[in-house]
């Protein structure tokens, strides 16, 4: 029985746990698409002399979306989905902090810089994402190493 079992009833979290890690190695891997679509879209908005930028709506989706499954996969793996969420809230709280970075930079009639700790903080979100997503593709090696 699930630790958490008699609060909220758990039971569905098994039939849909195996699938997290997929699905949240696809979200990371569009987060990383949309981020870029995002800074290309605030370039052409700060080229066309607008004074606020807007929020790209699929980036927002997928930032929002890799929060939930993050949460969802710590329901499923506890230790797992704590260690995953910590890149994951970090790449939100980045999020956050390189939109209004760009909202000064677009005020002042600055160079748009790209985001680059969002580059970053993303590759380290893909990498645990991978780890937890494609162990089908390392655990026979490992298995034959360390058995």
């Amino acid at each position: 029985m699930h630790l958490l079992g008699f609060l909220v009833p758990l039971g569905w979290i098994e039939a849909v746990g195996p699938v997290l890690p997929i699905a949240i190695l696809v979200l990371a891997v569009a987060n990383v698409v949309t981020r870029l679509l995002s800074h290309r879209q605030h370039k052409q908005q700060a080229a066309d002399g607008a004074d606020e930028l807007d929020r790209y709506g699929p980036h927002v989706f997928t930032n929002t979306g890799l929060v939930i499954l993050g949460l969802l996969f710590t329901l499923y793996r506890p230790i797992s989905g704590m260690i995953f969420m910590i890149p994951v809230i970090g790449l939100f709280v980045t999020d956050f902090f390189e939109y209004e970075s760009r909202e000064v930079e677009v005020r002042n009639d600055m160079e748009l810089e790209r985001p680059k700790a969002g580059i970053a903080i993303s590759v380290l979100v893909i990498i645990y994402a991978a780890y937890y997503g494609l162990q089908f593709l390392y655990q026979p090696y490992l298995d034959l190493i360390f058995a």
